[in-house]
């Protein structure tokens, strides 16, 4: 058939062939069309797809190369082996003091094309193997995690706030189960419960930040980054894809 792309949306929790494979439960005129995703989503993140419908297939590297737009929180305080909430707690919550003034200029440093380290749970292969799997098998320090220029044209702190333990507990609870297969769901929410229950801190603190960034950027490693800046650690919180830019910049 002809091609074709369509945006759609993919809700927090789904895998992106789990919302591919409910577009085309909802579209049944694309029943024999060969359809397929341009640009991953991680489960934890919601927001656009871009959906290759037909012989749009074919043109699958020029959709993949365009730039994105998200919105996404980081939580201070706090590493996993995932960069986000679904993943392992690495250590104990360290505290940390955020400053407005002192997140912008951090973030204008990450401006520009930079240097990004794969995450260790992402699909990248190295010696024919994802990064997934030499972490789930305890075996990442056998390899070298390898790295790949992005480009960051523009960042926005668009707020700080605070989230109480209860609050947070919360989400995290209900995010985490909100993901089917096997994920480490109840390893993760053991490690999350026993940390909270241990911090004597009320609150935490939350960073809302919109970007616009190249194909292949992680956000989740960027806040891992900005984690690392601030001495304390971060993870993402949230992230919302808003857009898929047709052109590269």
């Amino acid at each position: 058939m002809d091609g074709r792309t369509v945006k759609i949306y993919k809700r927090r929790g789904e895998t992106p062939l789990e919302r591919l494979n409910r577009f085309r439960e909802e579209n049944p005129e694309y029943g024999e069309a060969k359809l397929s995703y341009a640009g991953r989503l991680d489960p934890m993140a919601e927001g656009v797809m871009l959906v290759l419908i037909g012989d749009e297939n074919q043109a699958r590297e020029k959709h993949l190369k365009y730039s994105k737009e998200y919105t996404f929180e980081i939580l201070f305080g706090f590493r996993t082996d995932t960069y986000d909430l679904l993943g392992l707690l690495l250590d104990k919550f360290r505290k940390c003091q955020v400053k407005r003034e002192d997140l912008e200029k951090i973030l204008k440093e990450f401006e520009g094309q930079i240097e990004q380290e794969y995450p260790p749970f992402s699909s990248k292969t190295v010696s024919g193997k994802p990064l997934f799997w030499w972490s789930k098998k305890g075996k990442l320090g056998q390899v070298k995690i390898p790295t790949h220029k992005v480009t960051i044209f523009r960042t926005k702190l668009l707020g700080l706030r605070k989230i109480t333990t209860p609050d947070l507990r919360k989400y995290i609870i209900e995010n985490v189960l909100k993901v089917r297969g096997d994920f480490r769901q109840k390893e993760i929410l053991d490690r999350w419960g026993k940390e909270l229950e241990r911090i004597r801190t009320n609150e935490f603190c939350l960073a809302q930040i919109n970007i616009h960034c190249s194909s292949g950027t992680y956000v989740r490693a960027l806040a891992n980054d900005i984690g690392e800046k601030f001495r304390c650690g971060a993870l993402a919180y949230s992230i919302k894809r808003e857009n898929i830019m047709d052109k590269n910049k």
